[in-house]
């Protein structure tokens, strides 16, 4: 296990990069499965989500498209509450089925204004694909079909995870180290 410093922070190695591809890979086989024949949107919230995306899409093997919004609610370690849609989306959602790639639910409130705003545009379907599920924190209901990690209150960084705006590049996850 090894131990990293950001910023006043100390963490320590949780999750290995190992780990983490290949459980990305069975939740891919699973949406592979799932839309077979069908051609959905893949909707990544970034930006957070750009790792979990790419190893998505790296194992995916039916037809499929991708495109990014912003949201953000996090401030250092906590998450504020308040969703500020930085970046919104361009593409026509009518009779598409939609894939919300996120790096992590959390409270829920994010997804909770995802699933409002695409609602609205009027989709066939829409499921979320997260690559950390935070079930201690949530505030609303979120179904999360494809969760491909459910971990206890921590704070984490690391495969696309940031304290503060460091940490997204590290391959493994790491947990932070209370003193």
């Amino acid at each position: 296990m090894s131990r990293i410093k950001i910023h006043d922070k100390y963490f320590e190695t949780s999750i290995p990069h190992e780990e983490i591809v290949a459980a990305i890979k069975r939740v891919a086989a699973d949406i592979n499965k799932d839309y077979a024949g069908k051609r959905p949107i893949l909707l990544g919230v970034l930006n957070g989500c750009f790792m979990f995306a790419a190893e998505l899409m790296r194992n995916l093997e039916i037809e499929c498209e991708i495109s990014f919004v912003k949201l953000s609610s996090y401030q250092g370690t906590t998450t504020t509450g308040v969703i500020r849609e930085v970046l919104g989306l361009t593409e026509n959602l009518a009779g598409r089925d939609v894939i919300i790639v996120e790096d992590i639910v959390d409270t829920g409130l994010t997804m909770q204004r995802m699933m409002e705003s695409l609602g609205t545009r009027g989709p066939a379907s829409v499921q979320i694909a997260s690559l950390f599920v935070k079930p201690a924190r949530l505030q609303v209901p979120v179904d999360v079909k494809y969760g491909v990690f459910t971990i206890p209150d921590r704070f984490i960084v690391g495969y696309g995870l940031d304290y503060d705006g460091l940490g997204r590049n590290l391959q493994d996850v790491y947990d932070v180290v209370e003193d």
